[in-house]
């Protein structure tokens, strides 16, 4: 059973007045307004504070650096060269991220519960979780690790793993991570880029009910990081055996001691993380120390409205720009919930079983989670206890605007649900989720503070109520310091073109004239039939409103001949079966829903859609198999979640280029 599609911008959830005064953005807004003399509305209005942050960035910047306590008053110059690429943030500030991370601790509250798959649960104390950090950074220091060596992880999301980094951090090491679930080809396509002195693993990891040795992935990693002055062992498997040359985890961590933090300048380098790797070699990403402690108080506090007392999950394996982000949590002193295990074992709401458990109050997930267990006819809210929840996060994909509904039919009546849209570029979002605004259905509810959002048309103006370009055209702190070992060419071509000093996305955006905005899929993959063109993303609302469909992919495929194939695999519910009557039922959903432009050619059955590990469609790489581009230069199999999903696509496109 599922929920019916309700039509995109009907009202889901309202704030009151009281409610809205409650609210961190709020507060930090009052005290903007006296501290400045502007008046922002009692309670405050979120478009008048977005204006002003975007029109007055130094101000915007400056105050929340001194409201969070992260600088003092007065923090000294905030944007020095505003120009992008290039921009330079508070050139005379220190900041440490796990001196920041470690700041608000508490006697009161856990710092992290780690909760595993079979639903056990142990607790981190602050003061556990700093002595560790302190003890794992002078392990590195007795190993030689200087500011700006990197530190390498091959871990699962663990308590390890947050220790790993935050004590990295905090001597100024350079930390990276992957997933242990990657091959070890698609670890050394990452890891050898950025030469790490030490790397930090596990012998293994469980999911969906399995265990994974690694130790042979381990050791042909290790053979070929010639770098590597160490190897710390976190034993998941079984006892560590140190007969290898390596370093037990409880050896690493067994001198306790509170860390001795570094000071940092603004823009030191804090960490480096990937491109997905499905259009072309990994990209190392690099973000910097104060722009990230900046931007993940801002979307923490005054998007999330999150802090001490609450408890933060988001389901992310180490791979996800999102882990990154819900350990950014412990900035504001909130309890991270960490996850380690599959997102839907043992059964598919298990995620609201873990916030049953652990008394969740920001619940952050997947899109594709969310609307699978609409389709499974779940009923979260009538199972669970979740009265703890007051909020859940949404990222990854479009939300469908049925899923906003079946969250409050389904869910919770009165939860505040935020579906956002960013990207592992900036380790944040563009545009995202507000208190002080309502939740309408298949929308985002506004560009975030400080983000010069707009769309633009293929002339670079600004539209509304049209679908354009993604684009931001002032500065962010946490926009990349670069790429690694890029001598800045790279990085402007992708994302400083067409247009010099404005950044280009790569999404298709609509902002409506009401505020809101939709994103409607990746530029790149747009539906151009006839010169009409449509995002992805509608073809995909469209086809979710028929039950039968479990999941489904569309391609737009130019050729050089002038001709245009537009093909959508599905994958059909279990025991269902891809006949004629469902294939008319699917085209003319797509017919009425969409555009009867963009019914697509074949609808063809497929075993699995192949996605990236945070679960984004590969849209791209997949047009570029139908294009002739030959399979190992278009995708690289190993940065899927289910690389065998690729095989079927390949035969697929051979068979349709001998047409």
């Amino acid at each position: 059973m599922r929920t019916a599609p309700d039509p995109v911008g009907r009202v889901l959830w309202r704030p009151t007045p009281e409610s809205a005064a409650r609210t961190r953005l709020h507060r930090f807004a009052a005290w903007v307004s006296e501290r400045r003399g502007l008046d922002f509305g009692d309670p405050a209005g979120y478009d008048a504070v977005w204006r002003w942050s975007v029109d007055h960035l130094e101000q915007f910047w400056s105050d929340l650096a001194v409201w969070t306590g992260v600088l003092p008053d007065p923090p000294g110059a905030a944007l020095a060269n505003p120009e992008m690429p290039g921009a330079v943030w508070f050139p005379e500030a220190h900041v440490n991220f796990a001196e920041q991370a470690l700041r608000n601790r508490s006697d009161v509250h856990p710092a992290l519960i780690v909760v595993d798959e079979d639903l056990e649960t142990a607790e981190v104390s602050w003061a556990s979780l700093s002595v560790q950090v302190g003890a794992f950074a002078d392990t590195l220091r007795r190993l030689g690790v200087r500011r700006g060596d990197r530190v390498a992880g091959y871990l699962p999301n663990s308590a390890e793993a947050v220790v790993a980094f935050l004590g990295a951090a905090s001597i100024g090491a350079v930390w990276t991570v992957c997933a242990p679930d990657f091959g070890a080809r698609a670890v050394l396509d990452r890891f050898s880029q950025v030469e790490p002195v030490v790397l930090v693993t596990a012998d293994g990891y469980r999911f969906n009910g399995k265990a994974y040795d690694r130790n042979a992935q381990v050791a042909e990693i290790r053979a070929a990081l010639p770098t590597l002055r160490a190897t710390i062992v976190v034993p998941v498997l079984r006892p560590h055996d140190d007969r290898g040359g390596t370093i037990s985890w409880q050896e690493a961590v067994r001198h306790e001691q509170e860390p001795r933090y570094e000071s940092l300048p603004f823009d030191h380098p804090l960490w480096i993380v990937y491109s997905s790797g499905t259009t072309g070699p990994p990209k190392g990403i690099l973000h910097g120390h104060g722009g990230i402690v900046l931007e993940q108080h801002k979307q923490s506090a005054l998007h999330n409205d999150v802090g001490p007392g609450d408890r933060f999950y988001w389901y992310a394996s180490t791979a996800w720009i999102m882990w990154n982000i819900a350990t950014s949590a412990l900035l504001s002193g909130a309890t991270v919930v960490v996850h380690n295990g599959g997102p839907s074992h043992p059964v598919l709401d298990v995620q609201f079983a873990i916030a049953e458990k652990t008394g969740i109050t920001y619940l952050g997930t997947s899109a594709g989670y969310l609307s699978a267990c609409e389709k499974a006819g779940l009923r979260p809210g009538d199972r669970f206890d979740l009265r703890a929840l007051r909020s859940i996060g949404s990222t990854g994909s479009p939300l469908p605007a049925s899923t906003y509904a079946w969250v409050y039919d389904s869910v919770k009546p009165d939860v505040f649900l935020s579906s956002c849209s960013g990207g592992t570029d900036v380790a944040s979002g563009f545009v995202g989720g507000t208190r002080l605004l309502p939740v309408t259905a298949g929308e985002l509810q506004r560009p975030m503070l400080g983000v010069a959002v707009e769309a633009w048309d293929d002339s670079g103006r600004p539209v509304v109520n049209e679908v354009g370009e993604l684009v931001v055209t002032r500065p962010m702190p946490s926009m990349p310091l670069g790429f690694w070992r890029d001598d800045g060419e790279r990085h402007r071509t992708a994302y400083f073109e067409p247009w010099p000093g404005v950044w280009r996305h790569g999404d298709r955006l609509e902002i409506t004239d009401r505020g809101t905005c939709r994103i409607m899929g990746r530029s790149d993959s747009t539906l151009n039939r006839a010169g009409v063109r449509m995002g992805t993303a509608e073809i995909y609302s469209a086809v979710d409103a028929v039950p039968e469909i479990a999941d489904a992919l569309v391609l737009g495929v130019e050729h050089g001949d002038g001709t245009y194939y537009m093909p959508l695999f599905v994958t059909t519910s279990p025991g269902i079966d891809l006949d004629d009557r469902l294939v008319a039922t699917v085209r003319e959903a797509i017919r009425t829903r969409a555009s009867p432009r963009h019914v697509p050619d074949e609808v063809i059955a497929v075993p699995a859609i192949p996605r990236t590990r945070t679960g984004k469609r590969v849209e791209v790489p997949l047009k570029r198999l139908f294009q002739g581009v030959a399979p190992e230069k278009a995708l690289d199999a190993a940065s899927l979640a289910d690389p065998d999903s690729l095989g079927v696509f390949v035969d697929l496109a051979r068979k349709h280029l001998k047409r």
